[in-house]
């Protein structure tokens, strides 16, 4: 039986449509796989626990255990994506200055010392970018959570004003700042970044 000639341009067309898509979709699942994701923005605005040593001291004596970060209750304390190490973002999850700090008792190493009072810690100092803050308009969420007192409002000015003396780095005012306002307007500056300048 003779076959139709029609019949096979027709089908070779076709495979050769399928193949070619076929060859596409490999392609595409290639370059897929072998396009490198762009590197990930590392933060450099993280605190380290309370009571961290100096910060050349600290990377000499953290063994980067992970027993302070266990010790956190509230889960403050995560370990840095680059190298392990225990830090804080105050804007996600600031310390709550725990009574007892469990993190420092929890550290073996000495990369976390014990502090006589929660206001000797000295994790940052908090800074106001004025422009972005609503205080002149009645918001005081970060003031009425300070837990060292170190901010308060200047009604003379109508802006607030931070007692760089009294911060400890804490970040409870930048989280508050994030949770009720369109822009955060109070950071804490981590004290690696502060030396020279206290």
């Amino acid at each position: 039986m003779a076959s139709d000639p029609s019949y096979g341009r027709r089908d070779f067309l076709k495979d050769s449509v399928l193949s070619v898509a076929k060859a596409a979709q490999e392609f595409s699942k290639q370059t897929e796989v072998t396009q490198e994701a762009p590197a990930p923005v590392l933060r450099t605005d993280w605190l380290r626990p309370p009571g961290a040593v100096e910060e050349a001291l600290f990377l000499e004596r953290c063994t980067k255990c992970g027993d302070c970060v266990k010790a956190c209750d509230p889960g403050a304390i995560v370990c840095h994506p680059a190298d392990g190490s225990p830090v804080l973002y105050a804007d996600q999850s600031p310390c709550l200055l725990c009574e007892d700090l469990p993190c420092v008792s929890a550290c073996a190493e000495e990369a976390l010392e014990p502090v006589g009072h929660v206001r000797d810690i000295r994790m940052g100092s908090a800074v106001v970018t004025h422009r972005l803050c609503t205080a002149g308009q009645g918001c005081h969420a970060c003031v009425s959570k300070c837990p060292v007192d170190a901010l308060a409002m200047d009604f003379g000015d109508m802006r607030l004003v931070v007692a760089s003396e009294r911060c400890v780095g804490c970040g409870i005012c930048e989280h508050v700042c994030k949770t009720v306002n369109d822009h955060v307007a109070i950071r804490v500056t981590p004290v690696r970044h502060l030396v020279g300048l206290w």
